[in-house]
């Protein structure tokens, strides 16, 4: 017989039972119908088969399928057993499957139609406990199923509980997955701009050492000023990630110092930018007029500044088209064409790009895109490079 481990609950509820098992016995002595030719021996050994019905309560973790069993066919010639066989057959309907009770129900209520057969025949005051007998093991078995319903719905309910909870997390960890995710997406673009500035400048010196004072001059300080504003950046980036991970580089400007984020009027300055470092870049748009929202505004932005880095990096002296059309209702279009890199400068050699990266940002492009409800595709064309994203603007 397998080893029950019953916590203090568990004493309390079985002693409980024992206790019921017994005062039922005591209390319903009495009324029980003994016939006189049994003599107080018989009535003495029913007693005895009682109080072992009774401690058998004890017993009913272990294996109350048989328990039930044994107290009913018992029962039905020892009369102190009512009591205990209450108890089993409640186990068994609060504890064990359907099939075991209703096995044990029909153990108890397969004498019913005989019973009622005999019905006229009987003494009223055998009629009178036998029905009482049936009453209460039906409502015996009753009060067990309704506590195995209760126990369930107890049970799913807590299940629920738990898997909204570990949902609730899920979400949350979404949540700063996803922020990660926008901070790196920010880093990328930011660093990546003004990098790719700064090895453009390196190359330039490095493969062309004999330039005049005033090209080198003005290189160098681009460098500088590359190298400044980059690491201007990366500490604006980096006080993100410190401030927690509520604050979201996406979100816009934000309360306590964080730093402004681009628009598509600030596409001017960029390209600006670009060509100052030496860029032959030509800029159509954007639209005069109306303003995007920030979300479409500072993504056709990162669209435009990623493009133009890859240029630098892959395509260094070619020549980028940029173009930026559309309006509310009919959507923002960003396009950046670049021709094919020109062969090696008889004055100044070739100078390299950093080629380095695989595709990271095109990806990062198209996810920003997507996550501001538009899309974007990245194709060769022409034997150079085409760029084109659109993007939603409600009217």
């Amino acid at each position: 017989m397998r080893r029950i481990h019953r916590t203090r609950r568990d004493w309390a509820a079985d002693l409980a039972l024992f206790l019921f098992a017994a005062c039922f016995a005591a209390v319903s002595s009495q009324s029980i119908p003994v016939a006189e030719s049994l003599g107080p021996g018989w009535r003495a050994a029913d007693q005895v088969a009682g109080g072992l019905g009774c401690a058998a309560v004890l017993l009913r973790r272990r294996a109350p399928v048989r328990l039930a069993v044994v107290l009913l066919l018992a029962g039905s010639v020892a009369h102190y057993l009512t009591g205990p066989a209450m108890v089993a057959v409640f186990t068994v309907a609060a504890t064990r499957p359907w099939k075991a009770t209703a096995w044990v129900a029909a153990l108890v209520f397969g004498p019913l139609p005989l019973f009622l057969w005999q019905l006229p025949d009987m003494s009223e005051e055998r009629a009178g406990s036998a029905v009482t007998y049936f009453a209460l093991i039906a409502g015996a078995i009753g009060w067990g199923l309704f506590r195995r319903s209760r126990q369930q719905l107890i049970a799913s309910l807590r299940e629920r509980a738990e898997l909204a909870e570990a949902d609730a997390e899920s979400r949350a960890e979404r949540a700063r997955m996803e922020a990660r995710e926008e901070i790196a997406r920010e880093m990328h673009d930011v660093l990546g701009h003004r990098l790719s500035l700064l090895s453009l400048h390196a190359g330039a010196l490095e493969f062309n050492p004999g330039a005049p004072r005033a090209e080198i001059e003005r290189a160098a300080g681009v460098m500088r000023e590359s190298a400044h504003l980059a690491l201007h950046d990366l500490r604006e980036v980096i006080g993100v990630l410190r401030a927690g991970p509520g604050t979201r580089t996406g979100a816009g400007p934000a309360e306590g110092g964080e730093r402004p984020q681009p628009e598509l009027a600030d596409l001017p300055r960029l390209v600006a930018e670009a060509r100052a470092a030496g860029g032959r870049i030509e800029l159509a748009g954007p639209p005069d007029g109306a303003v995007p929202p920030p979300l479409v505004g500072r993504t056709a932005y990162r669209i435009v500044q990623e493009a133009l880095t890859n240029v630098r990096k892959h395509a260094p002296g070619a020549t980028a088209d940029v173009r930026v059309t559309g309006g509310p209702g009919d959507g923002l279009t960003v396009e950046v064409d670049n021709t094919p890199p020109p062969g090696p400068d008889p004055v100044r050699g070739t100078v390299p790009g950093p080629t380095e990266g695989g595709g990271q940002g095109l990806i990062g492009l198209a996810e920003r895109a997507r996550l501001a409800g538009g899309e974007l595709t990245a194709l060769p064309a022409g034997g150079g490079f085409r760029v084109r994203a659109w993007l939603p603007w409600q009217g």
